[in-house]
């Protein structure tokens, strides 16, 4: 079964191999040897200083570092603006509301691209905003949503972005270079092509050192100490940290970031142009687009049960539309150990199906 849903990832079999290693206490030092080793990949993936950044790891979904990061860096004074497009903004809102944390929203339909300028203009009126809070591939259409100019909005007045990459990082471009990016939260799950468990923010140091202590277990200021310790403060999921540093390993070998860019890109312009040949247009413009996942109309006269359940039958999981967009489309993924010729296999499922 080849997974064409926006993670967990079909897995390549030199990762799948790895969950195959040997059991390991969590206080041995092999255990530590693979945290760290885990830590300084995710770092070298984009070319980050070690001395700058820290790459802090967690047992638990993508959600669980996004959790982490707002409830840590958005002081006890601060105040959040979170840009909603989609259903993993409107998450990060429910994350600041139950930890009480000061926000506001800029609030956009699930198509719309963010406003910048009625962003600028939030920002202008509520100097009390100290962080936004912005998701990068924003899933529920597939649109990437435009971290550069966010963050020049940001930087022209002294606000820090905190960024959820849970289904960009490994894959997209990220600009850590920018001194106003405080923080990226991401999963080992998606564009690493690990396994379901292991979590992590990437993190400035100098924003960890003000971090706030509002969570116990996701308590990011607490892991990251831990961590540089060679220690950590619970059970982590050891054999997803296996899976995660080979599949780092892997990337690396397969020329990292950029490469797995190119690589989903032709696989979704292959997807793209044979879905639209067959009459199924894709909701947004390529250039709009993340090459992670990319959502369609769904075929005249077919739902999408009806659609999951045949392409399943033929070896092929596809995604839902969310909440209401469920009646209209359908997402395609080409995450994981996926290649052109799975791609025409699936279109020609397509063929056998809308005869």
């Amino acid at each position: 079964m080849l997974l064409l849903n926006p993670g967990p990832v079909t897995l390549s079999t030199r990762v799948r191999n790895s969950l195959l290693q040997t059991d390991l206490c969590h206080r041995e030092s092999e255990f530590f040897d693979l945290q760290d080793e885990a830590r300084a990949r995710l770092l070298q993936l984009y070319g980050l200083d070690p001395s700058q950044w820290a790459a802090v790891l967690m047992t638990g979904s993508g959600t669980a570092a996004v959790e982490s990061m707002v409830a840590a860096l958005v002081p006890d004074a601060g105040k959040l603006l979170v840009i909603e497009n989609g259903v993993y903004g409107e998450r990060i809102t429910q994350i600041a509301t139950q930890y009480r944390i000061a926000h506001t929203v800029a609030k956009h339909e699930w198509m719309q691209a963010p406003d910048v300028a009625r962003i600028a203009a939030a920002l202008d009126a509520d100097r009390s905003i100290t962080h936004v809070a912005a998701i990068h591939h924003e899933t529920t259409t597939g649109r990437l949503n435009d971290l550069r100019a966010l963050a020049t909005v940001c930087r022209e007045r002294g606000v820090r972005l905190l960024v959820d990459g849970v289904s960009s990082f490994g894959a997209e471009a990220i600009d850590f270079a920018d001194m106003t990016l405080a923080a990226v939260a991401a999963t080992a799950n998606k564009c690493l092509h690990g396994v379901p468990g292991a979590a992590f923010v990437i993190v400035r140091r100098d924003a960890l050192a003000v971090a706030a202590s509002r969570t116990y277990y996701l308590d990011l200021a607490r892991l990251a100490r831990l961590q540089d310790q060679r220690n950590t403060p619970f059970t982590p999921s050891v054999h997803a940290y296996y899976a995660l540093v080979e599949a780092l390993r892997e990337l690396a070998d397969e020329g990292g970031w950029s490469a797995r860019h190119a690589r989903y890109a032709a696989l979704a312009e292959q997807v793209r142009a044979g879905l639209a040949a067959r009459g199924m247009a894709s909701v947004l413009a390529p250039h709009e687009s993340s090459v992670v996942l990319r959502a369609y109309r769904l075929p005249a006269g077919v739902s999408y049960p009806h659609l999951h359940d045949a392409l399943k039958s033929r070896g092929f999981v596809i995604y839902a539309g969310q909440g209401g967009l469920s009646a209209e489309l359908f997402r395609i993924s080409t995450m994981g150990d996926i290649h052109a010729a799975d791609i025409e296999r699936l279109l020609q499922s397509f063929d056998a199906l809308t005869k």
